[in-house]
């Protein structure tokens, strides 16, 4: 095929059977039953969620959320007579009350008695005995008042923690099964439900929710929100501190630190609407109104979250004004794949990611060109196939329909696999219409059909083959070697994938330097012909992604890379200076190890802290991280300060104590790649 290339061998090294019982044009009957969530302790079967309303009140001082939620439930089944929801140990119940119409037509108020049982490491079940009076298809009200405490969804800064040092924050991460820990809910992306909420803050704290409507009440003295599209639980979000907006277009605001406000504008005016138009013009219209920022403290755990009209992103990527670019872009994207349409079960996770991927990729290409789309790519790509070396090429967290086990914390599950894999099967779907445009009518459609609902891979495949008659006939399900359930069920790298030649004339360069640099002898007039100063931000990383997987170089490279770009990339943004550090690190580079000192000293956030560390760890430089760590400890928020002692305890758990805080269940377990391997948006 002239657009892919497919590999020379198959992903699991041998040719997967596709049952004989089937007719050769039909696709592999996937999911047709309703999903089953293993990640969820709830019955979200038995009932309809209609709305649900949050009455919170921020305590700052105690680090505690007092809440009063009040569910608005049908049940689906006779005889139904325990709603089960999803929470966690840190969330206290204090009383659970139920609302319901009797025959006679009186609302009846009743005290419910409920119990709250263990599930997984990562939440709990809530068994709630509902009265007798509940019937089937009738409305009822549950009441719930409780409390929160130190839980996984709910991030409590002090003011030294954030930007300005000015005011403590608070936001909230529900991705992939945290927001049990906010509110008891059906956590489950399956069951989306409008809601409603009302903040009470301390004077001058301003709050801001994933809502399309919001409003100040200073009557009540609170902060109103109300949702009026149907989103799962995960996808409700807030956030309270010292923020500032300020415009930049019809339908956009930033929201940032009075510190980071002009930086943040400066990136961004006009830009989002333009990406916005972009997006309407191939997936149609967005949906949710308005499209926020907000810019959160480095403490943020992942890069942004692509929380409905107002999206969440970390502070620190604004100094690497590509990455912001795609990072935005890609959380736009998910207005439509992910938000308006969900994977319905988190095994499924390359529903949302890889389509959302695909159509940021669709955005960057109309709004900057192939070339740097095809750039983005290949190194994107480059990363995936790290990952997959690392890994191995039979490992099932590499598939994309993962099949949990029990008690497995999706949140640990998220990898490049659900991008980039996602993304290279749409993208082969894209080719096998033949037409670019035509594929862009296709997700308009899909958009159309399925919008605030959740799905599973057979709706978006059934949907496509039936949206294109001449590819089902051609029996494209069931081609050899590419089956869409091979797709979806094989391990190890995508199946094919896509043409990047367009990109050529700013990756091949990378090639060529790299080829220079790690060839014998160096041709020190070649090399410096090339010149890093006039490359793009991808350019550069990409380069040193090369040079940090073929590490360890010899100490000769090393002092000649360091003279002849140390001090160039000591003036770029983060996203290139902690890939030469870890090119320091990982060779053992003592003359330019001061910089990871400083380099540490001045960044705080996860993405960047954590690479480091386990390079530190993992080479000679067990004794500098444990060194840097105690003088930086103050600064990391206290969830990461547990990240990096855990890695240090295991590193000198022979020979030294490290002090660590007190174990928690709290938050979800870290992957089993280093994140100095990928780089995963929400």
């Amino acid at each position: 095929m002239s657009d892919f290339q497919r590999p020379t061998l198959c992903c699991c090294r041998k040719v997967l059977s596709i049952p004989n019982n089937k007719s050769e044009n039909s696709m592999p009957a996937m999911g047709q039953s309703p999903p089953v969530d293993i990640a969820s302790a709830s019955n979200f079967h038995s009932f309809t969620l209609r709305h649900f309303h949050l009455s919170l009140q921020l305590n700052f001082r105690d680090k505690e959320m007092t809440g009063r939620q009040v569910l608005e439930l049908c049940s689906t089944k006779p005889d139904t007579r325990t709603l089960v929801l999803d929470t966690h140990q840190s969330l206290l119940i204090h009383s659970i009350d139920c609302k319901v119409h009797s025959a006679s037509g009186d609302q009846v108020c009743t005290s419910l008695t409920y119990r709250v049982d263990p599930f997984t490491d990562y939440g709990s079940s809530l068994n709630i005995s509902l009265p007798a009076a509940i019937r089937p298809q009738h409305t009822f009200q549950i009441i719930i008042r409780y409390k929160t405490t130190d839980g996984p969804a709910i991030w409590w800064l002090d003011s030294e923690l954030t930007c300005g040092n000015s005011k403590p924050f608070v936001f909230t991460q529900g991705h992939s099964v945290c927001n049990r820990s906010f509110f008891p809910c059906f956590d489950t992306p399956a069951v989306k439900c409008t809601y409603s909420a009302s903040v009470r803050v301390p004077e001058g704290v301003q709050v801001l929710m994933s809502a399309t409507r919001s409003a100040y009440s200073a009557h009540e003295k609170a902060f109103q929100f109300h949702m009026e599209y149907p989103v799962p639980a995960y996808l409700v979000a807030l956030v309270a501190g010292d923020l500032t907006p300020a415009d930049i277009g019809p339908r956009s605001r930033i929201w940032a630190e009075p510190c980071l406000l002009n930086a943040a504008v400066s990136k961004l005016s006009g830009l989002v609407e333009r990406w916005l138009t972009v997006a309407e013009s191939l997936f149609g219209p967005y949906v949710w109104g308005r499209y926020d920022i907000v810019f959160l403290p480095p403490s943020f755990p992942i890069v942004a979250m692509e929380n409905p009209c107002l999206t969440f992103i970390i502070s620190s990527i604004l100094e690497s004004s590509e990455f912001l670019v795609i990072d935005v872009i890609h959380e736009i994207a998910h207005g439509w794949f992910g938000n308006a349409v969900t994977n319905a079960t988190w095994e499924e996770m390359w529903l949302s990611e890889g389509l959302a991927t695909y159509a940021q990729r669709r955005i960057t290409t109309e709004a900057y060109g192939s070339a740097f789309t095809c750039l983005e790519t290949v190194f994107r790509l480059d990363a995936l196939h790290r990952q997959m070396r690392l890994l191995g090429d039979n490992n099932p967290v590499s598939k994309l329909q993962v099949k949990f086990e029990p008690g497995v914390n999706p949140s640990s599950l998220m990898n490049l696999f659900t991008y980039e894999k996602g993304y290279c099967f749409v993208s082969y779907l894209s080719q096998l219409c033949g037409d670019t445009k035509r594929f862009d009518s296709f997700l308009r459609a899909y958009i159309e059909k399925f919008k605030f609902t959740s799905v599973v891979a057979h709706d978006l495949l059934e949907f496509f083959l039936g949206f294109f008659p001449e590819l089902k006939e051609r029996c494209v399900a069931n081609r050899e070697g590419l089956e869409f359930e091979r797709w979806l069920n094989a391990c190890g790298p995508p199946l094919a994938e896509p043409d990047l030649s367009q990109g050529g004339s700013l990756t091949e360069p990378v090639e060529s330097l790299f080829r220079l640099w790690t060839s014998e002898p160096l041709d020190s007039a070649a090399i410096a012909q090339q010149d890093l100063s006039t490359w793009r931000t991808f350019q550069t990383v990409l380069f040193l992604d090369k040079l940090l997987d073929r590490s360890p170089l010899s100490h000769e490279v090393m002092t000649r890379l360091s003279r002849s770009y140390s001090t160039l990339l000591d003036s770029m943004n983060a996203e290139v200076r902690i890939r030469w550090l870890q090119i320091v690190v990982r060779n053992s580079y003592y003359p330019d190890l001061y910089k990871v000192r400083r380099f540490l000293e001045s960044h705080t956030s996860r993405m960047y802290t954590v690479p480091l560390y386990e390079d530190l760890c993992g080479g000679t430089m067990k004794s500098f991280a444990v060194e840097v760590f105690y003088q930086t400890q103050a600064r990391l928020h206290i969830n990461l300060r547990r990240t990096v002692q855990q890695i240090l305890a295991q590193t000198f758990s022979a020979f030294v104590t490290v002090p660590t805080a007190p174990p928690s269940g709290d938050r979800p377990p870290d992957t089993a790649i280093a994140l100095r391997d990928v780089n995963v948006l929400a």
